[in-house]
């Protein structure tokens, strides 16, 4: 019977000493990078920092009803811009946050849907038949 013994990669091997071993893994941490940084490690990407830095700060329950008071009130007046940079957050989260009533949404898309039209009519010949088999094409996907 053989028995074969393997020491852990991180036992001290006889090519390194203790006081300088040449692995990583046995040298003592250092504090100066985690006491600046705390225990997480430096950022891949430096926009990644910056991102975190520039977050809007959350909204209070007092922005959100006045949000939706506004928005509630003349949503022709107040679209979703026009909250957002007046309370400075995104778009989403006011359309999240103070949605329109179905009606409304389908008086709005019915709208958009006929300017959309009128652009169409427009349209040469060739543009249509374009248009009508990438729609076709985009059936069978």
């Amino acid at each position: 019977m053989t028995l074969i013994h393997r020491p852990p990669p991180t036992a001290p091997s006889p090519f390194s000493l203790w006081d300088n071993p040449a692995s990583a893994l046995l040298r003592p941490p250092t504090t100066t990078g985690t006491a600046t940084r705390g225990a997480l490690p430096p950022h891949i990407r430096p926009s990644a920092a910056t991102k975190q830095a520039n977050l809007p700060p959350r909204a209070t329950d007092e922005v959100i009803a006045e949000i939706r008071k506004l928005r509630a009130s003349d949503p022709a007046v107040w679209t979703c811009g026009k909250l957002a940079k007046k309370f400075g957050c995104t778009n989403g989260f006011v359309s999240g946050v103070a949605a329109l009533p179905k009606s409304g949404r389908r008086a709005k898309r019915a709208a958009l849907e006929g300017k959309h039209e009128e652009v169409r009519r427009g349209w040469t010949e060739k543009k249509a038949l374009v248009v009508a088999i990438r729609k076709r094409r985009r059936e069978f996907w």
